[in-house]
C-alpha cells in the first residue's frame, strides 16, 4: 500500500490570502496552454492573430468556471442547489464538472470565433490540443486536495485518503493526470507533428472527444461514484454517462472529416 503524501492543500498562506494548489493549477494549465498555441501558431504558419488567442484563452476560462460549476450543479446535486441558491456562487465550498466546463469552452469557442471573425474549428482545434494540460494540472490538484478519490482496492498502490475511511482506495486522480492529461497530450502532439491533421480542420478535436471520453470511461470504474447519486442505468456512473457522447461524437466526426478530401 502506498501512502498519501498528505500535501497541504494551501500552496502560500499570507495570513488573510491563501493561495491554494488548485487555483495555482488553473494559472499553470493557462499559461502553459497560451505559450503552447502560440508556439503551434508559429510553428505551422497558422493565420491567427495573437489577440485572438488571448481572447480565446479569457473567454474559454470563463466558460470554464461557469459552465464546470453550472454543470455540477446540474448533473451532480440538483436537489440541493435548488434548494440553497445562493450555495451555487460559493466557488470556494468546491464543486466543478469537467463535462459541465467542456459545455462553456464550446461555447466560449463559438463565441471568440463569432467576434474575431475567424473559423470556429480552427480555435477549437487550438482549444482540443492544449486542453489536456489544464486537465493534467486540474486532476493533480484534486489528488492533493484529496478529493475525487477511487474505489477501494486491495492493491498494492491503494492509498488511504484523509475522509475517506481507513479502507485504501485507487488514487485514480492519478489515474486522470496521467490518460486524460499526459498520454492524451503526447497523442495530439505526435498527430501533430507526424501528421497533416491540422489541414483537417475538426479532425483534432474529434480526436480529443473520442480520446478522452473514452480514458475517462475507462477510469470511472476506478473512481468512487458521488455519494448523492451512486451508479446510475447499466452500474454506469454520472461520469461514465456524459463521457458516452464524447465518444460517439467524436468517432462519428473523425470518420466524417478523414473521408473529406482537403
Amino acid at each position: 500500500m502506498l501512502e498519501f503524501p498528505n500535501i497541504n492543500p494551501v500552496a502560500i498562506d499570507l495570513g488573510i490570502i491563501q493561495i491554494r494548489w488548485y487555483a495555482i493549477s488553473y494559472i499553470a494549465g493557462i499559461l502553459f496552454s497560451w505559450g503552447l498555441i502560440l508556439n503551434i501558431i508559429k510553428f505551422k504558419n497558422l493565420k491567427v492573430d495573437n489577440k485572438v488567442i488571448s481572447e480565446l484563452i479569457s473567454n474559454s476560462m470563463i466558460g470554464i468556471i461557469i459552465g464546470g460549476r453550472l454543470g455540477y450543479v446540474i448533473f451532480y446535486n440538483p436537489d440541493y442547489y435548488l434548494n440553497n441558491l445562493l450555495e451555487i456562487f460559493k466557488l470556494w465550498n468546491g464543486g466543478m464538472s469537467f463535462h459541465g466546463g467542456f459545455i462553456g469552452v464550446v461555447f466560449a469557442v463559438i463565441y471568440s470565433s463569432k467576434i474575431s471573425k475567424t473559423p470556429i474549428l480552427i480555435l477549437a482545434d487550438l482549444i482540443a490540443i492544449v486542453a489536456p494540460i489544464g486537465i493534467f494540472f486540474g486532476r493533480l490538484a484534486n489528488f492533493i486536495n484529496g478529493e475525487l478519490y477511487g474505489r477501494i482496492t486491495n492493491h498494492s498502490f491503494g492509498m488511504i485518503f484523509p475522509n475517506a475511511g481507513n479502507s485504501p482506495r485507487h488514487p485514480s486522480q492519478l489515474y486522470e493526470a496521467f490518460f486524460e492529461g499526459f498520454l492524451l497530450f503526447i497523442i495530439m502532439l505526435l498527430f501533430i507533428k507526424f501528421t497533416n491533421i491540422l489541414n483537417k480542420k475538426g479532425l483534432i478535436t474529434a480526436l480529443f472527444l473520442s480520446c478522452y471520453g473514452s480514458f475517462r470511461f475507462m477510469i470511472e470504474f476506478f473512481r468512487e461514484p458521488d455519494a448523492n447519486i451512486g451508479l446510475l442505468y447499466f452500474n454506469f456512473s454520472m461520469g461514465q454517462l456524459l463521457s458516452l457522447p464524447m465518444i460517439i461524437v467524436g468517432l462519428y466526426f473523425i470518420i466524417f472529416i478523414a473521408r473529406k478530401k482537403v
